[in-house]
């Protein structure tokens, strides 16, 4: 399934990518009637993502019902306040306010390479907020800090489970899918600072989207190939089989120290080919158009503007 948040210009809505189509979750659950609640012990399907992901394999049930009848064409779903053309909603962050935003560096070899660091011997951890967080199409804003603005492409993680000592072999059931995640960078910052947080988590910094794609669509995560392209350039050309700690280690890993909840997102790490290890190097400026690509799980494009 390709779970979004969207909008039609009142409010933040769920749905489901179906055929070119954006199905309104809760609603259409509402019109295919109480049978399937009463199957499935949900009443209702809220409308946004963290509570929906609480819901759990039963709330991941009941949206797997509403794609069936969806691409069955089921005519209970033949409304225009269900049933929209994908081109005329406004897709959000699939999960607009993470419960947590955990980031991983230098997790790629060839990142390491060009960067002219050691592989790490555990993995590298920093935060962003869930300020950071924009969707498909909106406009990065650069700060008036910094003119060392960076891009990296990045395969976000989403729990869909709470989990604390979560072993390696059971990770995979805690994962509610994976999406697009673009981990800005302020880069004179960040290196300034000697930390990475205050570089990192500037407003609109975490460009996500643009769906919420279940593991049963994506297969192996570890074989995805990963791009970044400005301006019609390619700048990062890699496979997420390049990671040095693959997703289900970081979920383990993280999970020894503080527990995982359903919405927490996790960024895991960048390839090579990043602005700021170019010769010279490429910042992002405004005007710029910046679109990351993962296979499986489409682009994710936006903008670049200074701060007003």
């Amino acid at each position: 399934m390709r779970l979004v948040s969207f909008s039609t210009g009142a409010g933040a809505r769920l749905g489901i990518l179906v055929d070119g189509a954006v199905v309104d979750l809760r609603e259409a659950y509402a019109q295919l009637g109480a049978p399937l609640a009463s199957s499935r012990g949900i009443r209702e399907i809220p409308p946004d993502m963290v509570a929906f992901l609480n819901l759990g394999e039963a709330g991941m049930n009941a949206a797997r019902l509403v794609e069936r009848a969806a691409r069955d064409r089921d005519s209970r779903l033949n409304n225009p306040q269900i049933c929209f053309d994908e081109g005329s909603v406004k897709l959000l962050a699939p999960v607009p306010v993470p419960t947590k935003i955990v980031c991983i560096g230098l997790n790629y070899r060839d990142h390491c390479e060009e960067n002219n660091k050691p592989i790490p011997e555990r993995p590298i951890i920093f935060a962003k907020f869930s300020t950071a967080v924009i969707g498909p199409g909106d406009a990065i804003v650069r700060p008036r800090l910094t003119r060392q603005l960076d891009y990296e492409a990045e395969l976000g993680v989403v729990i869909g489970r709470a989990g604390k000592h979560i072993s390696i072999k059971d990770a995979p059931d805690y994962i509610a899918g994976y999406t697009i995640m673009h981990d800005v960078s302020a880069r004179d910052i960040q290196f300034g600072d000697g930390q990475w947080v205050r570089g990192k988590t500037f407003d609109t910094f975490c460009p996500m989207g643009p769906a919420l794609v279940t593991p049963d669509e994506v297969g192996d995560p570890h074989n995805l190939a990963i791009r970044a392209v400005l301006n019609g350039r390619v700048m990062q050309d890699s496979n997420t089989g390049n990671m040095i700690f693959n997703c289900y280690y970081l979920v383990s890993y993280l999970s020894q120290v503080f527990t995982l909840q359903p919405g927490d997102c996790i960024l895991t790490g960048t390839p090579g080919g990043v602005g700021a290890f170019r010769q010279p190097p490429v910042w992002l400026e405004p005007g710029d158009t910046i679109t990351i690509e993962i296979e499986k799980l489409g682009s994710l494009t936006n903008t670049v503007v200074d701060e007003a």
